[in-house]
């Protein structure tokens, strides 16, 4: 590994052990507040960890790693932009994004983690849940889709679940995106007033709106259960996107012992020449350069 590379992971780690951990409430932003961050400063940041996650996709392909991320938080608190932001530079074939419909019928009568567990990752994949099996512990929970009980008994079995993810090899990394009410409010109506995003707002997230300390309870339940020392939650503000996102793509790095791999030396080769080649007048049809 290079000086550089070695130089670039150590400034990651550091970055990462910053972002708090644990359970916690906020109405804003966590610690002191700090300005919002420039997009220029941002894309900086975001390129460097970008070849990182290239890195440590090529650290999984090699040592058949298996790593199971989970993103959990409120609605709004910036699931979605967070993972299309880790996976816009690295392979849809190591980098799988698991976002699951509501159950069938079938699945509802099956054990409730079964529908989970064909996604869970094998050698040399990085598995990424848009909401998970927590959804029983929150969004089931609150909106009354499953009794007080099941919601109970899931929470004091999930931790010998994922004990069983970790003792099997599996890195399980599990992230709480922490959202304040009043920023919450302001990307609500930004959903609503904005043509590109009402498709994001839902019926559901409407009802959701309205129970904010119903899911801080659940939330608070939640932690208490199933922040274990083999699989502990990570808590990351999220009211200043930008800064969050690059917390927690530095942290997820800092998690997991890759180390860069060294790459040969590339040249492209000569392109072989064809004299006898002549391009065909074919009746193309070509889109309009609008642009």
């Amino acid at each position: 590994m290079s000086k550089a590379s070695k130089a670039a992971k150590r400034s990651i780690t550091s970055t990462g052990s910053d972002v708090p951990s644990g359970p916690s409430e906020v109405s804003g932003t966590g610690g002191t507040a700090k300005p919002k961050m420039k997009t220029k400063e941002y894309e900086r940041e975001m390129r460097l960890l970008h070849g990182e996650l290239v890195a440590l996709q090529e650290w999984v392909k090699s040592t058949g790693a298996k790593v199971c991320i989970v993103f959990e938080g409120r609605d709004t608190a910036g699931k979605g932009g967070t993972i299309k932001r880790i996976t816009e530079r690295v392979s849809p074939r190591v980098f799988r994004i698991v976002a699951l419909p509501a159950p069938t019928d079938r699945e509802k009568s099956q054990m409730y983690i079964q529908r989970y567990l064909p996604h869970f990752p094998a050698a040399g994949e990085v598995i990424i849940f848009d909401r998970s099996w927590y959804n029983r512990a929150g969004v089931e929970r609150v909106m009354g889709f499953c009794t007080p009980e099941q919601s109970t008994k899931f929470l004091a079995q999930i931790p010998e679940v994922e004990k069983a993810m970790v003792d099997s090899g599996i890195i399980l990394i599990k992230y709480w995106l922490e959202v304040g009410p009043d920023e919450q409010t302001k990307r609500l109506e930004g959903r609503i007033n904005d043509p590109r995003k009402i498709w994001k707002l839902s019926d559901m997230d409407l009802l959701s709106y309205s129970r904010w300390f119903d899911y801080s309870r659940a939330k608070d339940d939640m932690f208490r259960a199933t922040d274990t020392s083999w699989a502990p939650w990570f808590v990351a503000h999220t009211d200043d996107k930008k800064r969050g996102r690059l917390n927690i793509i530095s942290h997820l790095l800092g998690q997991i012992p890759y180390e860069p791999l060294e790459h040969p030396d590339i040249e492209l080769p000569k392109r072989k020449a064809d004299r006898d080649y002549v391009e065909p007048d074919l009746p193309l049809r070509y889109v309009p350069e609008k642009f």
